[in-house]
């Protein structure tokens, strides 16, 4: 299983999206798998990378910016947002940035 996404050649967006967990896990993992699927089935979807040890960071990779408009206003994406926000995090922060450029080493 590759850990990086195949993202195509710059320009692309990225969402980052940091968090801090409550000690509360029911529904959690449940919500969060799906919500990887759904975001898999959007227009504009080009990949995720996530990790979680204390502080969690997930990265999703979209097209342009009215994917990741959209992909806010999903409907089941908007009932996991109101979860996080009352049950599962204590605090995080969402940054959208252009990638202008990439390299990697393999």
């Amino acid at each position: 299983m590759n850990l990086f996404a195949e993202t195509p050649k710059p320009p692309y967006y990225a969402v980052i999206f940091t968090s801090e967990r409550t000690e509360e896990v029911e529904g959690y993992s449940d919500t969060s798998e799906r919500m990887i699927n759904l975001a898999k089935q959007q227009d504009g979807f080009l990949g995720i990378e996530f990790a979680r040890e204390n502080l969690g960071i997930t990265v999703s990779y979209w097209k342009d910016l009215e994917s990741i408009k959209k992909w806010k206003l999903n409907t089941e994406h908007l009932v996991a947002q109101k979860n996080g926000k009352a049950i599962w995090y204590k605090n995080y922060k969402t940054r959208i940035c252009l990638v202008e450029r990439d390299y990697e080493f393999k």
